[in-house]
């Protein structure tokens, strides 16, 4: 199977083992991926959505609705859910696609449940990489739905244009977390289960949200969090969400942050693959005498493989 062409035309199967590819340990596939990945051109007029929120919240409930304000909008979905990994075996709880079975059975939407074998963060080391193996099938929307664990998961917001971070009534605990650091990189947060007798519980928690967020301020200046309650189970809220999210957007494009947050991201990305793979100390040297900026230029103009330039380090 081309994978290339294969890709080209939105075969799902193909893509499915393109990301198996990028999610390899094994060198030679990491190079097929390297190269594979090298030759789509990049695509920015994709919305890559950022879904975080403790175990229980409903994320994959929530994404199920989420999901298909945007199939109705005639936009095409991906979802990347990573899954914790079993600490005995390193394998996945593979069970994104049994929770969202109306959003999986739909042609225009591709669902991927993936291991994050453990790293900080919340997300898989190769998240990036199916992020743009799927924006190069041509997905409008690429959601990541991460593992839930708590202040470590600031690290996805290096990887989408806007992060949801999805609350429970009655936080609690909760929200002296959101104090100490997710808070100021929500663009939007959602309070779940707005329904039955949770309606009460959930106007307290918007009050006292709104509270800690007059206090805090998003990382990104441009823009004040939103906070909004919906209600899955009544379908409630989901479309105001999907309104939000394309209102920040285009603020975010007609200002010119969109594609210098995605520029940033990449050399985030770039810098932190290296460094894990040499070490901080030889790392640090190479940024001192300036190595690290010709391979930033190097890889980001695709005249080399970052795969290839770390085997030479």
């Amino acid at each position: 199977m081309d994978l290339f062409l294969e890709i080209n035309k939105k075969n799902n199967n193909a893509l499915s083992k393109a990301i198996t590819l990028a999610e390899s340990t094994l060198i030679e596939d990491q190079k097929l991926s390297y190269n594979l990945i090298s030759k789509f051109p990049k695509k920015n007029n994709s919305i890559r959505i950022g879904i975080t929120g403790i175990p229980g919240v409903g994320k994959s409930t929530f994404i199920e609705k989420f999901g298909q304000t945007f199939l109705k909008e005639g936009k095409s979905v991906a979802v990347l859910a990573i899954d914790p990994s079993s600490e005995k075996t390193k394998g996945s709880i593979l069970g994104d696609k049994s929770r969202m079975e109306t959003l999986s059975a739909d042609k225009n939407t591709f669902i991927r449940p993936s291991s994050n074998n453990g790293a900080l963060g919340g997300v898989s080391n190769k998240t990036r990489e199916s992020i743009l193996l799927c924006e190069a099938a041509g997905y409008d929307i690429i959601i990541i739905e991460t593992v839930g664990v708590g202040q470590s998961e600031t690290i996805v917001s290096q990887l989408v244009d806007i992060m949801v971070l999805l609350t429970i009534t009655g936080a609690g605990d909760q929200l002296q977390a959101i104090k100490r650091g997710i808070i100021e990189l929500a663009h939007l947060i959602v309070i779940t289960k707005d329904d039955g007798d949770n309606k009460v519980k959930a106007k307290q928690t918007l009050t006292e949200l709104k509270n800690i967020i007059s206090i805090n301020t998003n990382s990104d200046k441009n823009w004040s969090p939103k906070i909004v309650k919906c209600s899955a189970k009544e379908n409630s809220g989901i479309n105001e969400i999907n309104l939000i999210i394309n209102h920040f957007i285009e603020i975010s494009r007609k200002e010119n942050l969109f594609l210098q947050k995605r520029e940033k991201q990449e050399i985030y990305w770039i810098k932190k693959t290296i460094r894990e793979e040499i070490g901080n100390k030889k790392f640090k040297e190479m940024e001192e005498n300036k190595k690290i900026n010709t391979i930033l230029n190097d890889v980001i103009s695709k005249k080399k493989s970052l795969i290839d330039i770390i085997q030479k380090i």
